[in-house]
Order: C-alpha cells, then structure tokens, then sequence
C-alpha cells in the first residue's frame, strides 16, 4: 500500500513563502517516475480544488490564482514532490493535501494545515 506524507505547513505573514513536501513511500523509484502528482487544497468552509499538478516534470498545470507564485517540482530519487510558495496571500490558507494517481487509484495523504495572516 503506497503511503503519502505531508510536511512543511505552519504560519507565514502574507507575502513569505512557504515549501511543501511529500514523502511517498512503499513504492520503488521506477514507478514513482511514472505518477501524476499533484497538491490540493480545502480552504475553511470550501471544497477541495486542485492547485498543481505535475507529471514527471514534462507537464504541469497550476491554478490560476496561483500562477508565478507557486511551483511544483519532484525529486524522483527521493520519491519526494514538493510545492514552493511564495508571495503568500491570506487567500491561500488552507489545509493542502498531496495526490498520487496510479493505476486509476488515488492515494491521499492526511494533509497539513498553511495559515497566511494578513
């Protein structure tokens, strides 16, 4: 069973930056390669959405209200993608979870909270 892990939230002041991560285990290299990944958000009272989404690097999208500020990228050895957040708007807080799609099976991880304050 593919495990996925979140780490990297907490509290920033509008404008900081903030880097996420996640840690997929249970899988070996070759196929990790392969995944579509992506980060997701739900903000308090809202539904989740999708922010980016990454596939071996060759194609990514990104929510609009996140274009140039945000940037998805993996490092396939470490079986590890992340998120880079900068220019933070209190408008990003929210929880954000990892997404790993394999075989046309989602795997989640339990998300971890970001906080921007104004």
């Amino acid at each position: 069973q593919v495990q996925v892990v979140e780490s990297g939230g907490g509290s920033v002041q509008s404008g900081g930056s903030m880097r996420l991560s996640c840690k997929v285990s249970r899988t070996i290299t070759s196929v990790f390669n392969l995944d579509l990944m992506g980060w997701y958000r739900q903000p308090p009272e809202k539904e989740r959405e999708l922010v980016a989404q990454e596939n071996t690097g060759a194609n990514t999208k990104y929510q609009d209200s996140v274009k140039g500020r945000f940037t998805i990228y993996r490092d396939n050895a470490r079986k590890t993608m992340y998120l880079q957040m900068t220019n933070l708007k209190p408008e990003d807080t929210a929880v954000y979870y990892c997404n790993v799609k394999r075989g046309g099976v989602d795997y989640w991880g339990k998300g971890t909270l970001v906080t921007v304050s104004s």
